[in-house]
């Protein structure tokens, strides 16, 4: 495995000045972020399928073991207060359980039967998404929830950064980031891990987008749970809208600060109508404004 390789370039590494080490650490940075370029059109296909899937009720759910599973835990926990995903639409299956995101649990990556059994608990079906993240390509716990989740039915998504690795040959939409060796060698926190991040931060920002929950660039579906972001849901009002301070105030006070809501009632809409049209739309609101003049 690419990943796992030892550098003759670095063999020395740990005699270096530091300010040279950090430019070799920063250079594998780099390379990582150009990794996931040819993996676009993947990423992208895959959220295609899974918006399909979610928008009929599925969830997502996230697949891993030490590092990866920890970055795919990450991902999923900032879709509740970015784009208001549903908390009871995400689901986490970590090798080891909960425990093993503070603390290492030896031995539980190599856990077939623990991978399997996490599917089967979570009641996966065809409407879910399944992401599963490993470096290495080859961790037995995630490739066997990979496995369990396809016969169920569900989206399988399978993420690495070693070619040919067996994850990918596991799922229904491989998404592969050749990151190559590692600067300090096996240590996938590293290029590897920062490839992970971006492809689960793209493919679950253009999933959220493709779902309505952006519009024009704007977090219009956020959850707005302190004074910033409660300032950023008026701001919001006023630039889609072009209203005054004080009519986006009430049009959020009357929306119980949803700012889609907002939106209309701030375009003189009442709040019923409102969350009427945003329904027939499936909350998509720039459908919703699209209807206004019809």
């Amino acid at each position: 495995m690419a990943t796992e390789q030892f550098s003759a370039r670095f063999q020395d590494l740990d005699s270096w000045p530091s300010h040279e080490i950090l430019a070799a650490l920063y250079e594998g940075q780099l390379a990582a972020v150009a990794a996931v370029r040819e993996a676009l059109p993947a990423i992208a296909a895959a959220a295609e399928e899974a918006v399909e899937r979610l928008g009929r009720g599925g969830r997502l759910i996230y697949a891993g073991a030490g590092t990866s599973g920890r970055i795919g835990v990450q991902d999923g926990t900032e879709l509740p207060p970015t784009f208001n995903w549903p908390d009871d639409k995400l689901v986490y299956l970590i090798a080891g359980g909960p425990g093993a995101l503070l603390q290492a649990v030896e031995n539980a990556e190599d856990s077939v039967e623990e991978g399997t059994a996490g599917i089967r608990n979570a009641n996966v079906g065809p409407n879910d998404v399944v992401i599963g993240v490993a470096a290495s390509g080859n961790t037995p716990f995630t490739i066997a929830a990979l496995i369990e989740a396809k016969a169920r039915g569900a989206q399988t998504i399978g993420i690495s950064n070693n070619s040919g690795a067996k994850i990918l040959s596991a799922c229904s939409h491989p998404i592969l980031a050749d990151t190559g060796e590692e600067v300090v060698a096996g240590s996938t926190r590293m290029k590897a891990g920062t490839a992970q991040k971006i492809i689960l931060n793209l493919l679950s920002t253009l999933i959220m987008i493709r779902l309505g929950r952006v519009y024009r660039g704007l977090m219009v579906h956020m959850r707005a749970t302190n004074a910033k972001l409660r300032r950023r849901s008026a701001v919001m009002v006023i630039q889609i809208t072009g209203c005054d301070e004080e009519t986006a105030a009430k049009a959020l006070a009357e929306a119980d600060g949803d700012v889609k809501t907002a939106v209309l009632v701030a375009l003189g809409i009442g709040v019923a109508e409102a969350k009427e049209r945003l329904d027939k739309s499936n909350g998509n609101l720039r459908v919703a404004l699209s209807q206004l003049s019809k």
